[in-house]
């Protein structure tokens, strides 16, 4: 599980990082046009990423109360991505330095509607890489529809083939 685990968490940075390249490269004013998706930017997808990765990590660390950093955030893309990468990166230290236990331990935490969710903490982290994976595939396809076809592989397998 261990090893599962900490190849997750490094496919995430890895796969985070290399959506933040592409969108770095593109002219002023894309990453905030408007496209017809969950989330109608490009920079407001990433930064419901970033959102839902520090949410978790913050309820993993039993903070009480979750900060979102999208909820008051009125930078750039570049912003964002550094923010986004940042912590990605937590959750790849973390998960190396993670002993089987940690993995196997139960948090409880409440939700915003109050409801109490007992989690384990592998289960939390396969939840925030699973969901960081569905909203980069937006980012590829807003990144389509906005004229940009040239966009990064971020698939697993090819992360796996490039460790090699």
């Amino acid at each position: 599980m261990k090893e599962l685990m900490k190849q997750q968490a490094a496919h995430n940075h890895w796969a985070n990082q290399r959506m933040a390249d592409t969108l770095l490269l593109l002219p002023d004013g894309v990453c905030i046009q408007e496209v017809s998706s969950s989330f109608n930017s490009l920079q407001k997808t990433l930064l419901h990423i970033w959102d839902a990765e520090s949410g978790w990590w913050q309820r993993l660390k039993l903070q009480e109360r979750i900060e979102l950093p999208g909820k008051t955030f009125n930078g750039r893309i570049e912003e964002a991505a550094g923010g986004l990468l940042y912590q990605s990166r937590q959750w790849e230290d973390w998960t190396k330095e993670a002993s089987a236990n940690a993995l196997d331990h139960v948090i409880q935490f409440q939700t915003s509607k109050r409801e109490l969710v007992k989690i384990k903490t592998c289960q939390l982290l396969l939840h925030v890489f699973n969901h960081s994976t569905y909203h980069r595939g937006q980012l590829i396809t807003m990144l389509y529809q906005l004229g940009y076809p040239k966009v990064p592989s971020t698939d697993f397998f090819l992360w796996l083939k490039m460790k090699k």
